[in-house]
């Protein structure tokens, strides 16, 4: 989320949003390893076991690293984790896109997480240490560095590289919704160039009595990415990795509500062929299907290192228990968006890594649709609609790459997705919106286009808040987003929009049917008969610290909650739709309501009437 030194903040909000979370970050936050110095010492070493990892094509494994230093040991030391292993400048500086370093180059790159080095106990008293890492193949080797200092770290050992056996292969699969119904695509990540190896998918019915089931193969494309793709540092200094190379393939003709395993893979230049696990999915329902269709949607998930370890930016304390609570209810979910600030990589390129390691277990099983935040796309004279540094300088390139979305130009990140009873307008609130715009007039052919015989429930997302939040309230004019409201809201209204779900703020909270401020039924819990006006839901308390609530409650919020959680969606046929907020603790329900409408009841208003009338005051 944005956090804006402004004088309107007020004081809460300051210290959690406008401070980059002052109240949780922890020393190592400040690195500078851009001003990093080398000073190997040879009273300090680090030791490292076992040095190879996945030999049998497993693509985690835990490491113990040992580090002493016989003098001078302090609470001012940590040790990095570093790939590839060869990260002293001489061994970059070809590669370095050096004008915008303001120190010399003494790293190629900064730690991919980091622990201090007094997290082991008696460090400082003894010089003797000992940790556990967890580490995930990320195509390169690793090495581990002890250093002391933080503003201008001093590097004062470095152990021997560790490795993965296969590290090549392909790893973390990320399902989403086509560009037709029937189709679903698949982007992983692996080491194999195109000039080395053939990406590929191959799937088929995973029912065991259906007869001559033969797979059906589809070829991949490939994307990869290099240091000049980025937009400023760090993404283009320090905080450059290779994020691999990104196949993405597509699965077709599928049929409807059907079960599939597929495995995606490359053929090599010698006929072999390497293959990822089989994995399973479920084939979206016919468009207007009357099935059971359950749809959860959070926002500002981030990462977070199950070994304890630190990274850059690191205030995502809640991600691991609402990924792990999630990916418990897998079975019971059939498609997932994810409404951005994704991996709060912000220009450290190896988090994406991490990151969709972390969630594999939702993205192989079910579309993870995503949509763009600002600590995705946000960059000075990028284009974007917020003229700021939130992106770490990646303004959208990893966003849009990592993730394959059915959009029709990655650089304008809004797209809609059917999917059964429900259709989807999935908006991008860091390009313009204001009426007249290019995305505006797509946000109402979007709208228009849902088939409400077909599609009886039509549901707007964005990352910001284009609505309504207690939040904007509290902070009127401080991101800019409160006059989007007057932009937006007679589409909603024309347009009969269902609910709104938007992130960026990090809590929960949904409106009454609002429209101009205005509480257009008394119901809570309820909704039923004729359309009045769209409930507003903030969904961005997935991950990131959590963003305390102002105070007075504005007259048309009805539920709020300052704790970890997500929200879920069932439909269950053309008539009912249940709401469901969880909280990432236990999974547990604490709010519902229910919408019961049938067809008549979604026309709404006279047929002479353009609008739904537009209510002045409460009933």
């Amino acid at each position: 989320m944005s956090r804006p030194l402004v004088a309107s903040c007020f004081l809460l909000i300051l210290l959690q949003l406008c401070g980059s979370s002052f109240q949780h970050r922890h020393v190592l936050s400040r690195l500078r390893t851009d001003r990093a110095l080398i000073g190997l010492n040879e009273s300090a070493s680090v030791q490292v076991y076992p040095q190879l990892l996945g030999l049998k094509w497993g693509y985690v494994g835990y490491v113990t690293v040992k580090y002493q230093r016989s003098s001078g040991a302090s609470n001012d030391d940590w040790i990095g984790v570093f790939s590839p292993s060869k990260f002293n400048a001489s061994a970059c500086l070809d590669d370095y896109n050096g004008p915008n370093r303001e120190y010399p180059p003494n790293l190629c790159t900064a730690p991919i997480k980091f622990q201090n080095a007094s997290a082991s106990p008696d460090y400082v008293s003894t010089g003797n240490g000992q940790i556990a890492f967890r580490l995930i193949n990320q195509r390169s080797d690793f090495v581990f560095a002890l250093f002391t200092g933080v503003h201008t770290p001093v590097l004062i050992a470095v152990s021997s590289p560790v490795t993965f056996a296969h590290l090549k292969m392909p790893l973390y699969p990320r399902l989403a919704q086509g560009q037709f119904w029937n189709e679903m695509t698949v982007t992983w990540t692996s080491g194999y160039r195109t000039s080395e190896a053939i990406p590929f998918v191959s799937y088929e019915v995973a029912d065991h009595i259906a007869l001559h089931k033969i797979p059906s193969f589809s070829p991949a494309s490939t994307l990869s990415l290099s240091r000049g793709d980025m937009c400023g540092p760090p993404a283009s200094t320090v905080g450059w990795r290779d994020p691999g190379q990104i196949h993405t393939g597509s699965m077709k003709d599928l049929l409807p509500n059907t079960r599939y395993s597929y495995r995606v893979g490359h053929k090599l230049s010698d006929n072999s062929v390497v293959m990822s696990p089989i994995k399973y999915f479920k084939s979206p329902p016919f468009p207007g299907e009357e099935s059971l269709q359950r749809v959860v949607i959070f926002g500002d998930l981030g990462k977070h290192e199950r070994d304890g370890s630190m990274m850059y930016d690191d205030f995502q304390f809640g991600s691991l228990n609402t990924t792990d609570t999630i990916t418990k209810e897998i079975d019971n979910i059939d498609i997932i968006f994810h409404i951005g600030d994704l991996s709060y990589a912000t220009g450290y390129i190896s988090q994406w890594d991490q990151f969709t390691e972390q969630i594999e277990g939702m993205t192989s099983r079910v579309p993870y649709m995503t949509a763009s935040g600002n600590h995705e796309r946000d960059w000075p004279n990028s284009g974007s609609f917020y003229n700021t540094t939130d992106s770490g300088g990646e303004c959208g390139v990893l966003s849009s790459t990592v993730f394959n979305m059915p959009v029709k130009n990655r650089e304008k990140f809004w797209y809609s997705t059917d999917y059964g009873l429900l259709h989807f307008c999935i908006a991008d609130s860091e390009h313009d919106w204001r009426k007249g715009s290019e995305q505006y007039k797509w946000i109402e052919e979007c709208l228009a286009s849902a088939d409400r015989q077909k599609q009886p429930w039509l549901i707007f997302i964005a990352h910001r808040v284009l609505g309504y939040s207690s939040w904007y309230v509290a902070s009127e004019n401080t991101t800019a987003e409160p006059f989007s409201r007057e932009s937006l809201q007679g589409l909603w209204q024309k347009y009969k929009v269902d609910i709104a779900f938007y992130g960026h703020v990090h809590n929960y909270e949904r409106s009454c049917p609002v429209y101009d401020e205005v509480c257009v039924t008394n119901e809570t819990n309820v909704y039923s008969g004729k359309f009045n006006a769209t409930i507003h839901v903030v969904a961005g308390g997935a991950g990131a610290s959590l963003t305390p609530f102002p105070s007075p409650t504005p007259a048309w919020s009805v539920k709020r909650d300052y704790d970890y959680g997500y929200t879920k969606i069932t439909a269950f046929n053309r008539s009912s739709l249940l709401f469901e907020y969880k909280k990432s603790s236990d999974g547990q329900v604490y709010d519902s309501f229910w919408i019961h409408r049938e067809f008549k009841d979604v026309l709404g208003c006279d047929a002479a009437n353009v609008f739904c009338p537009q209510v002045t005051s409460a009933i």
